[in-house]
């Protein structure tokens, strides 16, 4: 017996799935590459975006003394800025969930013209804060649709190590903003400074109107109300359809983040403390030490050890970076305490980014992970909160440290944050590890 002969048609037929499962393997390459022209421009509008923070925080506190403030409103104008943020972040993260990242970077991006003018402007010290607070609103818009913006266009396996790569921006920004605004500050005054910082804004203005990726909001699919009304949710989780816009604390917090964020809250605390009064420490102290070189090294350090480890970020757990993270920082306040040259300086610094830079990165990495690409907005703001608090507490608590202990203690004081880290991470495990 002879076996059937097949049509032409019909054995093309049969190769055409074979060829088209083939198909999609160079788009799937190309959307897997870590760095793209949409990233690329993101982190292009973030350097220029915290460059331009990074401008104004070292200068503000002598633009509002030059203007007769006393130190109480030195320090209230100085810090007006991130205590607002904290407060705008939730709302901005819940928004960036739910319409284009771009348009709220435009928002953003307005709003720091607006302060840009007020502090050129600025007459008094009640104007300087009426700027600090604008600038707040735009910061917690800009610094949540930027980092969300980010994690939308990277593949979720490639989540550690582009974040990673998204934080060497804010690295050379911490670097490069300071440095500009007290160089500017000398030769061309405070006014100027702050009306020059606005050539930042046009930038990264520019570089996200040519991201072709506009960051619209991730959507889970819903259950269909005629298939089963009972189960039907939105994309919040909510009962039902009548209760979608009715408020509650997912809507403006990721709870399953929040453990994370007090857990890094201690690293920014130890760390933003160290940033407030570092010079006064070295002065106090009269150490032979260059103060105003530990971000640089930071910067520099942070950058090497970004880029170097990003493919650590992937493939290994939370616990491990937070063990090598805690012993950075405790290594970091050790070699501050024992400070004696820039030697010691530069070993404090490069132990620096490896506690609260590395730990940065791994944490804003991790929230996004746990909550999920359709709600990363909101898990970015609930990040950067820690951030905000230790920016807000670190300060404070340094204050009275340095006022009412000998200034050889206040490092020392400071390591305690890193068991008070690990009590929180131990006592909400299953939240933080995915």
């Amino acid at each position: 017996m002879t076996a059937p002969t097949i049509p032409a048609s019909e054995s093309v037929r049969q190769k055409q799935p074979a060829q088209q499962s083939n198909q999609p393997e160079q788009p799937r390459r190309k959307h897997d590459r870590l760095i793209t022209r949409d990233m690329a421009l993101v982190m292009l509008a973030t350097f220029c975006f915290m460059s331009s923070n990074m401008l104004a925080n070292p200068i503000v506190a002598g633009y509002a003394e030059s203007l007769g403030a006393d130190g109480m409103l030195m320090g209230a104008v100085a810090g007006s800025m991130s205590f607002i943020s904290l407060f705008c972040r939730p709302i901005a993260g819940n928004l960036s969930d739910k319409t284009s990242k771009r348009t709220l970077v435009a928002v953003g991006t307005v709003l720091y013209f607006a302060a840009g003018l007020l502090y050129y402007f600025a007459n008094s010290p009640i104007m300087l804060i009426m700027a600090r607070v604008i600038n707040g609103v735009g910061f917690a818009c800009c610094s949540v649709c930027l980092a969300t913006w980010m994690s939308l266009l990277l593949p979720i396996r490639h989540m550690g190590a582009g974040m990673g790569v998204y934080g060497t921006m804010n690295a050379l920004a911490m670097a490069v903003g300071p440095a500009l605004g007290i160089r500017a500050q000398k030769y061309i005054g405070y006014r100027l400074t702050f009306l020059s910082s606005l050539v930042l804004a046009v930038i990264m203005l520019l570089a996200t109107l040519m991201v072709k990726n506009g960051g619209q909001p991730v959507r889970k699919k819903q259950t269909s109300i005629t298939e089963n009304p009972s189960t039907a949710v939105d994309i919040d989780g909510s009962a039902s359809a009548t209760k979608k816009h009715r408020f509650s604390i997912r809507s403006i917090l990721e709870p399953r983040v929040v453990p994370l964020s007090l857990t890094f809250m201690m690293f920014a605390i130890a760390y933003f403390a160290n940033q407030s009064f570092i010079v006064s420490y070295v002065q106090s102290r009269h150490l032979p030490v260059s103060s105003d070189l530990f971000f640089m090294f930071y910067a520099v350090a942070l950058l090497v050890l970004r880029l170097g480890l990003r493919d650590l970020f992937d493939s290994k757990g939370f616990r491990f970076w937070l063990t090598v993270c805690s012993l950075g920082m405790l290594a970091m306040l050790a070699c501050m305490t024992f400070l004696f040259n820039d030697w010691m300086l530069l070993l404090a610094a490069i132990f620096t980014a490896v506690g609260y830079g590395l730990m940065s990165s791994v944490t804003q990495a991790q929230a996004v992970v746990i909550a999920g690409r359709e709600r990363s907005g909101i898990a970015n703001s609930t990040y950067y909160a820690g951030i905000d608090l230790g920016m807000s507490v670190g300060p404070f608590v340094g204050g009275l440290v340095y006022g009412h202990l000998p200034a050889v203690w206040f490092y020392p004081v400071f390591m305690l944050a890193m068991p008070v880290a690990w009590l929180i991470y131990l006592l909400c495990v299953k939240r933080v590890s995915r």
